[in-house]
């Protein structure tokens, strides 16, 4: 699943789907927080507003 078709889902359904695709670590993080830079490739971020994906890319 190319990570751009969870933006607009709710942050339950992500993350849910985000375990079922094998993800091992995913991150929900507000808009604008501060995040480390370091690079995992086993990892999800996905910033969410009122509930809602607005981003999501791996690292």
């Amino acid at each position: 699943m190319d990570e751009q078709e969870y933006v607009g889902l709710g942050q339950d359904q992500a993350e849910r789907l985000a375990a079922e695709q094998g993800w091992r670590v995913v991150r929900v993080l507000a808009p604008e927080a501060m995040i480390t830079m370091e690079y995992r490739e086993d990892r999800l971020n996905l910033t969410v507003r009122d509930g809602r994906v607005e981003r999501c890319w791996q690292g």
